[in-house]
């Protein structure tokens, strides 16, 4: 802790300039001077533009200018306290103590903490006139440091649930905020009586860095809730952490503060809430302004309420960012996490495997290890240059497919859990391909990390314990619990069903296949991109790994899902090409877009004509592309590539075929978005006038 600042960063009775900007140059300097940061000039930029966004200057002569930085390389506090004061834009003067307070980019939360602690002691009178009356920089650093060492309890606001209430007595923030997430005090007796029901408010408090508005505002807001008889809770959505409101807090309400200069997380809880809102700093130099104001807006019917989208219906949960979703939604959330972070490696790994085939021929896969180890052009099997080259394209492909099945769960471990869920998830997966459960096994696997590293999480730990908690508990207990039920239990069964469809899939022929083609043509032009499309994709790449010449299926149904995933981008573009008039200027710009898009297998260059015109575009695409996935099986086309479009056409074998598919689907999907655009018209609104 004694390193965040020291005596080389305290300068006493010093005039640095009688202006914000002279005097955070001279503080800049000073940390950089002492090593904790690279680059003078991006730190001083970086603390301008902080400064540019809302002045740091507050009432008792104080000013914290902050900011995060790359340039900053570790946290760091530097404190001047000046002769002549300095102008930082405070309502009752200059300010003659300045803190400031450098962050780097990548702070850990233990470190923001610390210094949104200082932040928030500065609105103590007791800590400023020590800090006025101290003798010598040692003695600052032990006032600091013996402000942001003090115990929880004496804090001033926690990261959520700070209160205040009537007859608490507390007459600083620090005792107003005693007992975080209790009430202060409210409902209390005094000398025998009950005292009245206090008014009940919440209050968010967020600032662009989330350093020291955001805590100092929580503090005023409290402190002036305490001296009024208000019981107010707060949440802080700062840098150092947020912990959400209770539901059942924010329901008693009778009216919300918004002190913030960035969007509220979770406003959706608040829908309906009187609301009083305001930048951050306002809730620091009129507190007891604001809280009067939500008062008076809690009285009136007619006062300005919170809007956004409907409140969550039972059974929803709080997700680590505050906003508020339910286990479907999550469980859909976190499984497309997990598709999207996944289709990075199949797509180059696909690619390369297929450029390997392309230059080393088909039967590069039996030899690619030994011409990759012996990395030499001496003893290839047929020689040349284009074999050595296909081998190692081939072999990075194969390690890049390779991480398909452990990023698709460690991801969907990340989507649940965050963090912590990545190294369990990663770890699960990689036991679901070792035992063949293959792409079903990864997302199983991925569902138990994550949900077993998100309960570890939440549950208590001492403070000593905290820190060890996401790099080493979590990730341990949550892999061993994952894994072993991996390897124990649900491996094997997960396996056998995965080898059963796989089977399946490959005995298809004739109108089975064909049937299928109908399915995943219909799925891709679904929604475009969305989780019915992925499910498609996901189903199409999972199974290359298995594919082989003498085992072809699995080509024969990425070629169907990627001809048919091509066709409502460029069935849009056609469209508009031959009638225009049906389309707005917008669309018909969109349209020589889609071109390309299409051509290169991107689905999502429809999603602008679908967003506008749902309920004809989407079934005509979807027609097309059932055709075209019923052709492509029909035709038995294989992709060996798993994106790309025409631009892979090296790694599709009956490429004309393939195109033959594509071309009538863009048609027949053109053609009927044409005839509902013409004669399925949308009702226009009866203009009511104003």
């Amino acid at each position: 802790m004694n390193t965040i600042i020291t005596p080389a960063l305290v300068s006493l009775d010093v005039d640095l300039g009688t202006s914000a900007p002279e005097v955070i140059q001279r503080l800049t300097d000073l940390v950089v001077a002492s090593g904790r940061a690279t680059a003078p000039e991006d730190l001083y930029a970086d603390a301008i533009a902080r400064e540019e966004q809302a002045s740091t200057g507050f009432p008792g002569g104080l000013a914290i200018p902050h900011c995060r930085s790359s340039a900053v390389l570790e946290p760091t506090l530097a404190m001047a306290r000046l002769q002549p004061p300095a102008d930082f834009g405070a309502p009752d003067g200059p300010a003659d103590i300045v803190f400031f307070i450098a962050a780097p980019a990548g702070a850990n939360q233990e470190h923001l903490k610390i210094l949104s602690t200082l932040a928030r002691s500065l609105l103590k009178t007791d800590f400023t006139d020590a800090l006025r009356g101290a003798a010598s920089a040692e003695e600052i650093v032990a006032i600091v440091n013996a402000a942001v060492e003090a115990p929880d309890g004496e804090a001033a606001v926690g990261a959520a649930g700070a209160s205040a209430g009537a007859g608490s007595g507390a007459t600083d923030p620090a005792a107003a905020a005693a007992g975080t997430g209790v009430a202060a005090g409210a409902g209390a007796k005094a000398a025998g009586t009950a005292a009245p029901a206090a008014r009940r408010i919440v209050a968010v408090t967020a600032c662009v860095t989330g350093i020291a508005h955001t805590y100092m505002a929580a503090d005023a807001l409290v402190a002036a809730a305490a001296e009024t008889g208000v019981d107010l809770q707060v949440e802080t959505q700062g840098s150092s952490g947020s912990t959400p409101l209770d539901p059942s807090v924010i329901a008693a309400a009778e009216a919300v503060i918004f002190a913030v200069d960035v969007d509220v997380r979770g406003r959706e809880r608040f829908v309906g809430k009187p609301l009083v809102s305001a930048p951050v700093k306002r809730g620091i130099d009129e507190p007891a302004a604001m809280i009067s104001e939500a008062i008076a807006a809690a009285d009136n019917p007619a006062a300005k309420r919170v809007t956004g989208t409907d409140e969550p219906s039972a059974g929803t949960t709080v997700t680590g960012d505050g906003s508020r979703e339910s286990f479907g939604q999550m469980l859909k959330r976190s499984l497309l996490t997990g598709v999207s972070y996944m289709i990075p490696f199949v797509a180059g790994g696909g690619l390369l495997i297929a450029l390997g085939f392309l230059l080393g021929g088909y039967n590069i896969t039996d030899h690619a290890d030994t011409i990759v180890l012996d990395n030499s052009l001496a003893n290839l099997p047929d020689g040349g240059l284009g074999q050595y080259l296909g081998a190692v394209a081939f072999k990075i492909g194969a390690l890049s497919m390779a991480f398909l099945v452990p990023a698709l769960a460690g991801f969907i471990a990340f989507g649940i859990a965050d963090r912590p869920g990545i190294a369990p998830g990663f770890t699960a997966g990689a036991v679901s391909g070792f035992m063949g459960a293959g792409f079903l096994g990864g997302i199983v696997g991925g569902l138990l990390a994550g949900f077993v590293a998100l309960w570890i999480g939440r549950l208590p730990a001492p403070r000593w314990l905290r820190g060890l908690m996401p790099v080493v508990v979590i990730p341990l207990v949550a892999s061993i619990v994952a894994s072993g039920l991996m390897f124990l239990v649900l491996g094997g069964p997960i396996a056998a069903l995965t080898a059963a469809l796989n089977d399946w899939l490959s005995g298809m022929t004739g109108v089975s296949a064909i049937l299928l083609g109908i399915i995943l043509g219909l799925m891709m032009a679904f929604d475009l991109g969305g989780p019915v499309n992925k499910v498609a994709y996901s189903f199409a790449v999972a199974g290359l790994g298995a594919a082989s010449l003498t085992n072809q299926g699995p080509w024969h149904i990425m070629a169907a899902v990627m001809a048919a995933g091509m066709v409502p981008p460029l069935a849009m573009a056609l469209a508009t090409t031959l009638r225009r008039g049906l389309f707005s200027e917008p669309e018909r710009e969109n349209g020589k877009a889609a071109w390309l898009l299409g051509l290169s297998f991107i689905s999502e260059g429809a999603i602008p004509f679908a967003a506008a015109d749902p309920f004809r575009v989407i079934p005509a695409g979807m027609l097309g592309a059932a055709v075209t996935g019923a052709m492509s099986m029909g035709f038995a086309v294989t992709s060996k590539a798993p994106h790309g479009g025409i631009f892979v056409f090296f790694a599709i074998d009956n490429f004309w075929l393939f195109l033959l598919s594509i071309a009538v689907g863009v048609v027949v999907s053109a053609l009927a978005v044409i005839l509902l655009k013409q004669y399925a018209v949308r009702k226009k609104p009866v203009a009511v006038a104003v």
